[in-house]
Order: structure tokens, then sequence, then C-alpha cells
């Protein structure tokens, strides 16, 4: 786990993660929620996108949205591309918007009919932007800023993995619950 490869090493722009909602990590995460006043930003000036889930069965698509147009992923999507349009007519709007915005939107629904489902998994994405780690997900409050990371750290980084993925692991451990079979969909440019 973090062992980079030589021809992607630093070039990695997302780790989109399924797990099982573990009683230890869905206690977590509604114990961080109850702190939490709901979020609302928008504007060019948010450090991260974020889309609360308001669609049933949507946890890969917003995962995959989250992964597609946060971070250093979003310098590789090409103009005209359905992505980028939702991306942009997404930046102005706050959730409410947002969500309005994803239930009307064709191509959205095209990709979420083609995601194949894996029910009882959870979708969570970390990516790196504006020199932090973040863990996204659709079924909180909002966008969760887990620390700084240096520049030349990416999101498989050992410190990113203690504060994210590593994290998860071991709430999960200390919880006592049983051995996570944990998924990891990674996008890279080769060096």
């Amino acid at each position: 786990m973090g062992h980079h490869s030589g021809s992607v090493s630093l070039h990695r722009r997302l780790e989109l993660v399924t797990t099982p909602l573990t009683p230890a990590w869905d206690r977590n995460r509604k114990a961080e929620d109850a702190t939490k006043e709901p979020y609302t930003g928008s504007g060019a000036d948010e450090p991260v996108i974020w889309f609360k889930q308001t669609i049933g069965h949507a946890c890969g698509p917003i995962g995959l949205l989250h992964s597609a147009i946060n971070g250093p992923a979003v310098s590789f999507i090409k103009q005209g591309f359905d992505l980028l349009a939702i991306r942009n007519a997404t930046i102005p709007l706050g959730m409410d918007k947002r969500a309005e915005m994803l239930l009307s939107n064709e191509p959205f629904e095209r990709a979420h009919k083609f995601i194949e489902l894996d029910g009882g998994r959870h979708y969570t994405r970390f990516v790196k932007s504006h020199g932090k780690l973040w863990e996204l997900e659709g079924t909180g409050k909002g966008p969760l800023e887990r620390g700084i990371l240096a520049d030349d750290k990416d999101v498989l980084s050992p410190r990113a993995l203690e504060m994210g993925l590593r994290r998860i692991i071991e709430l999960n451990a200390y919880g006592g619950g049983e051995s996570l079979l944990l998924r990891c969909i990674a996008l890279a440019r080769r060096s």
C-alpha cells in the first residue's frame, strides 16, 4: 500500500476507495458531522467541489464525479467533454442547486445507469487540493479536510495514507471489525 512504481510516481490524480461502511467508520462519520454545519461552499474560491448525494443508489457515480472534477485531474478533462460542462455549471451553485442540476443532467443520468452498483459498499474519494488532503463522499454534511500535504506529496504518499485510507482501516480494526476488502481506483499519467 502506497508503494510508487517509477513510471507513475507523483503523477496520480485520484484515489477512489470502495469499502463496506463498517459500524466503527459509520459512528466516526456521524460524530464528525454532529459538530459541523451543513456545507454551503460555492464559487471559484471553493477548495473542492462537493455534491450532497440526493439521488438514490448514486454512491458510485457521485464518487467518480468527485474524483474527476477536483484536484489536478481537472487539467486532463478535454474541452467539450460533459465532465467539464458539469464542473463549470457547478462552481457558482449552492448545494440545493447542485443537486437539482445533477437530477436533470442527461450525461450524468446516462453514466449513473452504466455504473454497476456494488450493494452495501461505500464510496469515498481522497483528493489533494490547495495543499491539503480532502475526504469527499456525498452522504455527510460536507467535504472533510484531513490535513496539509507538501507540494511533492500525492494522495498515496505515506502522510496522505495516514490521514486517509489507513485511518479508515484502523477505525475498523479498533472497533473490532473483520478485515476489510478495499478497492481503489487511481487515475495516473505516465512519465
